[in-house]
């Protein structure tokens, strides 16, 4: 595999961290660039990290945490999703001008980072039955790459997010639903998705 192989790979793993970086931009109301940075470096730190993990644990451990993976990453959506949904009901009313950005939820950053990183784990595991893979090489550009991903998620998300604050986090919740149907229905093999 080579480097193009590499980037390729990355610009699909970093589809899902790309959706929810959108949805965390719309939470801003203006582009806070410090917690830019900071989600566009935890999806990328998670993307990479997992493909090592799962170089490193190759058979032992993938095939118990690949049978449940599609079950984690759905309950994890649905809840974000859920909780993104009702913040934006009850919120519904706050004027522009009272509002500020709260800082990040790091707990909520963690979980939605295991979230959209679980099938990098899955790809990190068949980099170990690969003779001729850079795996450092692998996690450097799949990380780099969901860095930019994000970050760019984040600002895409901040200019939709700041002219129609409600509508556009009911619809990042709801994206965020979809997302976790979406890894959960490829994970039993009732759909094939793996396009979008």
């Amino acid at each position: 595999m080579g480097i193009l192989d590499f980037v390729l790979l990355g610009v699909g793993l970093a589809m899902d961290a790309f959706a929810v970086s959108i949805c965390k931009g719309l939470s801003m109301t203006k582009i806070n660039k410090k917690q830019l940075v900071i989600i566009a470096l935890f999806f990328g730190g998670f993307q990479a990290l997992m493909p090592l993990l799962g170089f490193f644990l190759g058979n032992t451990f993938a095939q118990y945490v690949t049978k449940v993976a599609h079950w984690i990453g759905f309950a994890l959506l649905i809840a974000i999703g859920v909780k993104m949904i009702i913040d934006a009901v009850k919120e519904r009313n706050v004027k522009l001008d009272d509002e500020k950005d709260l800082p990040i939820n790091y707990k909520e950053l963690f979980l939605l980072a295991i979230a959209t990183s679980i099938d990098a784990f899955a790809v990190g595991v068949t980099f170990a039955f690969y003779e001729n893979v850079n795996v450092w090489l692998a996690i450097a550009i799949i990380g780099g790459v969901t860095v930019v991903i994000a970050g760019i998620g984040v600002v895409i998300g901040n200019v939709f997010g700041s002219r129609y604050k409600f509508k556009a986090s009911v619809v990042g919740g709801v994206i965020l639903i979809l997302l976790g149907v979406k890894i959960l229905l490829e994970g039993l093999g009732i759909i094939d998705l793996s396009f979008v």
